[in-house]
């Protein structure tokens, strides 16, 4: 057995292992945007993207054939580096009672790659959801760099509030900042914040790279958002879309030194704790 494949079993065995008491969540960084959030017994995988694939700069940390654990999957758009057939397909057939959520942009792609009708949810922008026990879910839109919608007014691209274990994450997907998205987050008052870092220039443009907020962009929302804890993404997968994730910590640290960061290893496990995790949970 390789290394690599030892070291997807022994984190994959670190994810199951963990239980976060009542305010906290463990979350475990892919690479790129995705990412394992755990809390309150449940577990979610965000865009996993853990197949091979040639334009990586380097390989990822667990295997689609480890995964066993998944509760819960959730899909920002139909890009590869966020719905990977080739991690999705053996996820839903390694975890038969997996529900998913992604735009329904995505929603026969995913029906072609093995996903049941009846476990995948539109991630519908205008409500909220409980797309399995424990946990809350709104779809916020995303703009990749442009808000689009299809006829029914499902938003092509999408970001997640998600309420787990008395904590509320925001993972923006892959987005820019537009007129209302940050009014459209802060009402939700998340505790920890997920944001792409890696900008959008014209040679990437002409290249047909879509392009992200950039890391002063994501250093001023997260201020502005008052988000508690923010974690950068989006900046380290692929040699031509990438950005130095020093430079966000250097710019948090020059004009928001009071707001919290963390910067993630690859396969780290971090661990969230809100003022909350030091209340009592029934109150």
């Amino acid at each position: 057995m390789s290394k690599i494949n030892r070291k997807g079993e022994a984190l994959i065995q670190e994810v199951t292992g963990t239980e976060v008491p009542y305010g906290c969540l463990a979350v475990w960084f892919l690479g790129q945007e995705s990412v394992i959030v755990k809390g309150g017994g449940v577990t979610v995988y965000i865009d996993p993207f853990v197949s091979e694939f040639e334009e990586r700069t380097y390989p990822a940390p667990i295997a689609p054939e480890h995964i066993n654990n998944a509760d819960l999957c959730l899909i920002t758009h139909e890009h590869i580096d966020h719905l990977d057939p080739a991690t999705l397909s053996v996820l839903v057939r390694n975890n038969p009672s997996v529900q998913m959520v992604a735009p329904a942009w995505c929603r026969q792609q995913l029906l072609d790659i093995g996903v049941k009708d009846t476990a995948l949810q539109n991630a519908d922008t205008g409500i909220w959801t409980s797309p399995c026990e424990g946990v809350r879910l709104r779809a916020v839109p995303a703009a990749h760099e442009q808000l689009e919608q299809d006829g029914q007014g499902f938003h092509r691209y999408v970001g997640y509030v998600l309420e787990l274990n008395g904590v509320t994450l925001y993972h923006a997907g892959d987005t820019i900042i537009y007129d209302g998205l940050l009014e459209k987050v802060r009402e939700h008052n998340a505790d920890l914040a997920m944001l792409p870092i890696n900008g959008r220039d014209y040679f990437r443009t002409s290249r047909e790279i879509v392009g992200n907020m950039d890391y002063r962009e994501a250093a001023e929302f997260a201020h502005e958002a008052g988000f508690e804890t923010v974690i950068p993404l989006h900046y380290d997968l692929f040699a031509g879309n990438a950005e130095n994730p020093g430079y966000f910590a250097d710019y948090m640290y020059r004009h928001f030194p009071e707001q919290k960061f963390h910067i993630m290893a690859r396969s780290e496990r971090f661990v969230y704790v809100s003022p909350r995790a030091f209340q009592n949970s029934n109150v």
